[in-house]
């Protein structure tokens, strides 16, 4: 009986470079690297440079995922190896995954099978101590606030008007709705408020978006927490917050180095989420990837409705950055759940029969597929379909895909990086060096003149192909209160289920939902990080852990193993 070895088992018996090592490939000498550890290291930002002429710059993106995702950061990574396989000096640009998926349902995010990023326990757990960072750097925000109101609120900040909570790197439902300053006078002012997960912190979009110290210093003091008697902002710098904050963050804007199980560097820098936050890596660590590598990988987070819309309209907006080429992970599995013949549950077996050939099922779900291979190419970006293969894959729906793609006029490519790593990855590889080669003119959703509700619907027509936007008065009323105090000038972003094209999960067995109207339900302002974000539908800006979270699995054994982390 042939034993798979897993993730973890896999990055445990690897034999990791010298960190001093895979810093020489990106041109960092010592006196730019600070280790944590033997395999960890922290980047000078005397590292980041202008963008080295002829550099490329890959984004890997993906079709509406099922629960269990479809394996977009191991293509990241797989991509990476597969270009070292054909003498590119390549290197990947990462999220740090959050501790509230790796203890709930979704695992890790350093990669599988061949394909990973290691050391892969600390990239899962804690890192450099980053997203610790922004928990305090946040909450330091929110106690220096309460402080304010219970020492006299000389800003004659509203109570009833604070959109500042609090944050924790946990899945913890019983947070998001709560009441502080209970108690005696003492005790501080009695108001409702909230948790969020730390990856869905202003502060952490901060962070990811700050091209610099004083950029980063500058957004800080122009965080919103609430507004004063007569409407006006009240922000982090008016507080005297902001200072203490930048001190707080300053270890944590240099951004990570790790690297791949093949040894290319591996840039690896903040985290927020794609669902809820901006879902991309930060702009420092494409800065110092693209001054230093000849093909850069970056990963936007869940699919391209998410993580590539905001990655172009609020990211290159912020960078200047352009993409050469957009690579779209897609798996049998997922195309065959959005013909709507199968249910897959996160946490639960997938339906035997899903294992089955079956190319009308995959052609049923190509919709989806289409759908995204349009957003892609209506930004302005040359796409490159990953089809990400699994062992109970079946060719006779591989070439579904290819004929698909051949129509289409897109380049298109099977990936067996997870069980061959780089080796597995050479096909696609070569299709997204070919890709890059294919001049392209990146177009953003809108123009940011356009109101803000005119953003959200252009996003909400233009890329999800909603029919309208309903938004609720509450909303829109915070909406106007914007524009009226001059923020209207700002990107918008979506706050969405990732597991659907429209605002409701239970959508995502629909190939290419029609006729279904947008819900915003709230919008808030994050001033600081640039840009308004609505909630949509039932979304959540702290999550829930589930009936089996990944944390039950997890222990360690007397010699100081972790054991059970995926």
């Amino acid at each position: 009986m042939l034993i798979v070895p897993t993730d973890l088992e896999i990055a445990q018996r690897a034999v990791l470079q010298p960190i001093a090592e895979v810093g020489a490939k990106l041109d960092l000498d010592a006196a730019q690297l600070e280790p944590y550890g033997r395999s960890v290291a922290k980047v000078s930002l005397d590292a980041v440079g202008a963008r080295r002429p002829g550099a490329r710059y890959v984004v890997v993106t993906a079709i509406t995922p099922t629960p269990l995702g479809e394996g977009k950061t191991t293509t990241a990574v797989g991509l990476a190896q597969g270009l070292g396989r054909l003498g590119a000096n390549a290197a990947v640009v990462l999220r740090q995954p959050s501790l509230g998926p790796v203890f709930g349902i979704k695992g890790g995010a350093a990669g599988a099978g061949l394909s990973q990023v290691l050391p892969m326990e600390s990239m899962n757990l804690h890192l450099t101590g980053d997203f610790h960072a922004v928990t305090a750097a946040h909450n330091l925000l929110a106690a220096m606030m309460d402080n304010h109101l219970h020492q006299g609120n000389a800003l004659r900040l509203d109570p009833h008007s604070i959109t500042w909570g609090r944050v924790l790197d946990v899945n913890d439902r019983a947070l998001r709705h709560l009441v502080v300053g209970l108690g005696g006078r003492a005790d501080g002012v009695p108001r409702e408020s909230r948790f969020d997960i730390t990856a869905a912190s202003e502060i952490m979009a901060i962070l990811a978006l700050a091209t610099s110290l004083a950029d980063l210093r500058k957004r800080l003091g122009g965080v919103v927490v609430g507004f004063d008697a007569d409407g006006a902002a009240v922000t982090a710098e008016a507080l005297g917050a902001a200072g203490a904050m930048a001190v707080l963050l300053r270890d944590a804007f240099r951004p990570n180095l790790l690297q791949t199980l093949e040894g290319q560097p591996a840039l690896v820098h903040t985290g927020p989420f794609g669902n809820i936050a901006i879902g991309n890596s930060s702009i420092v660590a494409d800065q110092v990837a693209l001054s230093r590598s000849d093909v850069v990988i970056t990963e936007a987070g869940f699919g391209a409705d998410l993580g590539f819309e905001r990655f172009v309209d609020v990211k290159c907006r912020t960078s200047g950055f352009r993409p050469d080429a957009a690579v779209l992970v897609a798996t049998v599995r997922a195309l065959k759940a959005h013909s709507g013949r199968y249910t897959i549950v996160a946490g639960k077996p997938l339906p035997p029969e899903l294992a089955e050939a079956s190319p009308a099922d995959v052609v049923a779900g190509l919709p989806n597929l289409a759908h995204h291979v349009d957003i892609v190419t209506g930004m302005g970006v040359t796409p490159v379909i990953a089809i990400n293969a699994f062992p109970g894959d079946h060719e006779s729906e591989f070439d579904v895909i290819r004929s698909f793609a051949a129509e289409r006029g897109v380049r298109v490519a099977v990936t067996r990086h997870v069980a061959l790593g780089g080796a597995g990855a050479q096909e696609l590889a070569q299709a997204v060096l070919d890709g890059c080669a294919q001049p392209g003119e990146l177009r953003f959703a809108y123009p940011l003149e356009r109101p803000l509700v005119g953003k959200i619907e252009a996003v909400a027509k233009k890329v999800y192909r909603a029919k309208r936007v309903d938004v609720a008065p509450a909303a829109a009323r915070a909406l106007a209160r914007f524009e009226q105090l001059g923020f209207g000038s700002l990107p918008v972003l979506i706050a969405k289920t990732h597991l659907s094209v429209t605002a409701d999960p239970k959508d995502g067995a629909l190939s290419h939902p029609e006729g279904w109207t947008l819900p915003i339900r709230e919008v808030r302002l994050a001033a600081g990080a640039g840009y308004v974000y609505a909630l949509t539908g039932e979304i959540q800006t702290m999550p829930g852990l589930g009936s089996r979270p990944a944390a039950l699995g997890m222990d360690l054994t007397a010699s100081g193993e972790i054991v059970g982390l995926s």
